[in-house]
């Protein structure tokens, strides 16, 4: 059910992938979360290729930078893209940049309004344009934030609050525009709902996109406070779009998405990237699937257990292996530093694996497949 509901029964992989293949992913997940770690590609191109298979990245680049423009760079479940549709849908949380926005970029708007109004005058004359482009004789602040300088942290403020948006990426650097000069009229005019309204919209895509969850899970999608997402789970129970059942192995009363499918059967072939939306609750991860995952980029590498950057591998409907993967561009080979089989993964596990591996090289236009000698046990 929670594959399905996440697009791996959908069959894309035997057709075409197209402009309407892209909204029918789009429609299951709801967003895409971006992350700048390039080890085998950028976060929001890894989603769809685990559903469509190999596609042109040119199709979601399309979406997310040219008219007409089908997405947008906002903080969703991280920073992400999203469909255009759902902007009206956050328009609570730009106009709360205030509070709801990190410390630092909160406390910029506080002590420089001037720099704020200044900047967002640039962006009018000069957008597109980069943070990078608009601090070059702004001096810089040291810390752990890169030694972002305060430009880079007003700029964060100004996307923040929907004052500018991102017209495109410079590799992956975000240029600055008016919203009006990014984003359809459509998208921008449509009316501001209240915020319960567009709360309860939001908790209903995520109910969609997880088939069944914990009140956690579902405020974990779009990263919700967690009085508002009681408050929001409630009314869709009441209004039968959620249904209170008992799932075993969840921790917390779950509750099923009223027009949940329920497969007779799941066969898919899939590598899952670490910020892809079925990965983002790692407790319900660990819980119905039985794999205990973490993401160790961030872990010094004589502690990592598993890799650098480890993609589980998804197989029928199971999580049966867990391999660590680098793009070797320069030297056209994508490189397998380690495989490790989950307790159980069946015997063809590796020559699925070995078929999955050759299919995403290609994809990422390299020549080979360099794995280790053998799988290792998880």
């Amino acid at each position: 059910m929670i594959l399905v509901a996440q697009g791996f029964a959908d069959g894309l992989r035997k057709r075409r992938a197209d402009g309407w293949a892209l909204r029918r992913v789009l429609a299951r997940v709801g967003l895409l979360q971006m992350d700048s770690v390039n080890a085998v590609a950028r976060a929001h191109y890894l989603p769809l290729f685990a559903r469509l298979g190999p596609y042109p990245v040119d199709l979601l680049d399309r979406a997310a930078s040219h008219a007409p423009r089908r997405l947008f760079e906002y903080w969703g479940h991280e920073a992400s893209l999203l469909p255009v549709e759902l902007h009206r849908l956050v328009r609570w949380r730009m106009q709360g940049a205030h509070v709801h926005a990190w410390g630092s970029v909160r406390r910029i708007a506080r002590e420089r309004p001037e720099l704020l109004r200044r900047l967002l005058e640039e962006v009018r004359e000069r957008g597109p344009v980069t943070a990078r482009e608009l601090a070059e004789d702004e001096p810089r602040r040291s810390g752990p934030w890169w030694d972002w300088s305060d430009v880079k942290w007003a700029m964060e403020f100004l996307f923040w609050s929907g004052a500018v948006t991102t017209a495109r990426r410079r590799g992956f650097e975000r240029m600055y525009d008016l919203p009006e000069r990014v984003l359809p009229r459509a998208a921008l005019e449509a009316p501001t709902p209240p915020v319960e309204d567009a709360q309860r919209e939001l908790m209903r895509i995520a109910a969609r996109g997880c088939g069944v969850s914990t009140e956690r899970h579902l405020r974990d999608y779009f990263r919700l406070d967690a009085v508002s997402a009681r408050a929001r789970v409630a009314e869709l129970v009441e209004a039968d779009e959620l249904l209170p059942v008992r799932v075993n192995g969840l921790d917390a009363p779950a509750y099923l998405w009223h027009r949940a499918r329920v497969p007779r059967a799941v066969d898919a072939q899939a590598l899952v990237g670490p910020f892809d939306s079925l990965m983002w609750e790692r407790g319900r991860v660990e819980q119905l699937f039985g794999m205990r995952y973490r993401i160790e980029i961030y872990t010094p590498a004589h502690k990592r257990v598993y890799g650098y950057y480890v993609m589980p591998f998804l197989l029928g409907d199971r999580l049966v292996a867990r391999v660590d993967l680098k793009a070797d561009r320069q030297a056209g080979v994508l490189r397998v530093p380690a495989i490790h089989l989950e307790d159980g993964a069946p015997g063809h596990t590796h020559d699925a694996l070995r078929e999955e591996l050759e299919l995403m090289a290609g994809w990422l236009g390299l020549a080979a497949v360099e794995e280790p000698p053998r799988p290792g046990a998880a």
